[in-house]
């Protein structure tokens, strides 16, 4: 019997695989549980449907993210901290007040967590930080901490 994933089963197939499977599985396991459905021409359809939208997502979502990276990097966010001799700061500056600072003054909504900071800022001066925004698109962030 020929079925259409709708979820991933494990040593069967992905979701959205079509593929042949024995006849009791697919009705006592896999239909019974709506990990899959009967591979009907209409539901064959709807598949292809469905993945066609999602590759349209996919590609918006990438020039979205590529229009974003042009934004971030014409950027320089200014983080003012207090500091000690030789330009160590008191404290550290952190992903998420970046972060904060970038959407107050810029608009820009960035997640602290897509921020590829190793470890927290603690001297003054520029630092780039990349930004991972889509799989695919890295942007760089420059941050100048100056004395406050």
């Amino acid at each position: 019997m020929k079925v259409i994933f709708l979820k991933d089963v494990k040593g069967q197939g992905a979701k959205g695989d079509v593929k042949t499977v024995p006849v009791g599985y697919a009705q006592n396991y896999l239909l019974k549980n709506k990990l899959a459905i009967e591979a009907t021409p209409g539901n064959l359809s709807k598949l292809k449907g469905q993945q066609k939208r999602a590759e349209k997502d996919a590609a918006a979502e990438l020039a979205e993210a590529k229009a974003l990276k042009e934004k971030v990097e014409k950027i320089t966010v200014e983080m003012k901290a207090k500091s000690g001799e030789g330009g160590r700061l008191f404290g550290s500056i952190t992903t998420k007040q970046i972060a904060d600072t970038l959407s107050k003054n810029e608009g820009i909504k960035v997640d602290r967590r897509r921020m590829e900071l190793p470890e927290p800022i603690r001297s003054l001066g520029y630092t780039n930080i990349p930004i991972k925004l889509h799989p695919d698109v890295t942007a760089t962030l420059k941050v100048h901490v100056i004395e406050e």
